[in-house]
């Protein structure tokens, strides 16, 4: 091989493989990529499951209604790009798992942050980290911050606001048209909460002081809701744990109605 050919042969193999994806194939390579994390038993995952997972009210924005056929066109479409693979499993039920490592290029920590804006879209960086530690361990934001970095080199996030208090970023997997939209957005936001705060040299407002409670009248404080995250999380893997079992049920009749024939 010459210089030119090895030349050609490096660079191409430095060509990322990742390629932008439309909002149901991003679901359910965000789906398979966090099942593998934190259900790893019910992981290759079947059609069922992943539709499941796909439609779970938990950790998902927006919220989808997605049907089996729109979920197994997109394993398809994964399966072309060589993001996703389809496996046999012992009971001859097709299963799937992802490439993610190897298509996005990233390592265990980075694909636990990109699954998140792959299933969440835009957030915090704060909102991130927390939501991302639940997959792997990110001690806080100075932890997450070379993580982000890392992503930002490689092209798969976009920071959508200055960094800083606040900063709001999202993965790069989306089509042209809705990076466009999401930016124009996400500007206008943050444009919007601009106007409205304060400026330290604005002359003190006129308007009526609202009367304080007095001691007769007491204010209670604001309590906090319960935080059904968790609940919510658990009600989705046991979702899953039932289609896999009805799954078992229908190969176990069909063997049944074989031997029986």
């Amino acid at each position: 091989m010459n210089d030119t050919t090895q030349s050609q042969s490096d660079d191409s193999s430095d060509q990322p493989k990742w390629k932008p994806l439309t909002r149901t194939q991003r679901r359910v390579f965000g789906v398979l990529v966090e099942k593998a994390k934190t259900t790893p038993d019910a992981y290759p995952m079947t059609l069922n499951g992943i539709t499941t997972g796909c439609n779970q009210k938990s950790n998902r924005s927006p919220l989808m209604n997605l049907t089996a056929d729109e979920v197994e066109t997109a394993l398809d479409q994964l399966r072309n790009m060589s993001a996703v693979a389809e496996v046999q499993g012992s009971g001859r039920v097709a299963k799937y798992r992802h490439y993610a490592y190897d298509w996005l290029g990233v390592d265990k920590t980075e694909i636990a942050v990109m699954t998140e804006l792959l299933l969440r879209g835009e957030q915090t960086v704060g909102e991130l980290r927390g939501r991302a530690a639940r997959m792997e361990p990110i001690a806080d934001l100075n932890a997450l911050k070379p993580v982000l970095d890392s992503l930002i080199e490689k092209g798969l996030v976009v920071s959508l606001t200055p960094e800083g208090r606040g900063q709001i970023v999202t993965h790069n997997l989306y089509e042209p048209h809705e990076m466009r939209h999401l930016q124009t957005k996400v500007g206008s936001m943050a444009a919007a909460a601009a106007d409205e705060e304060p400026s330290a040299s604005s002359p003190p407002s006129s308007a009526p002081v609202a009367s304080r409670p007095t001691a007769s009248a007491p204010v209670a404080a604001p309590t906090a809701g319960p935080d059904n995250s968790e609940l919510l999380e658990r009600i989705d893997d046991l979702e899953l744990q039932v289609a896999r079992l009805q799954e078992i049920v229908q190969q176990l009749d069909a063997r049944l109605t074989h031997i029986e024939s």
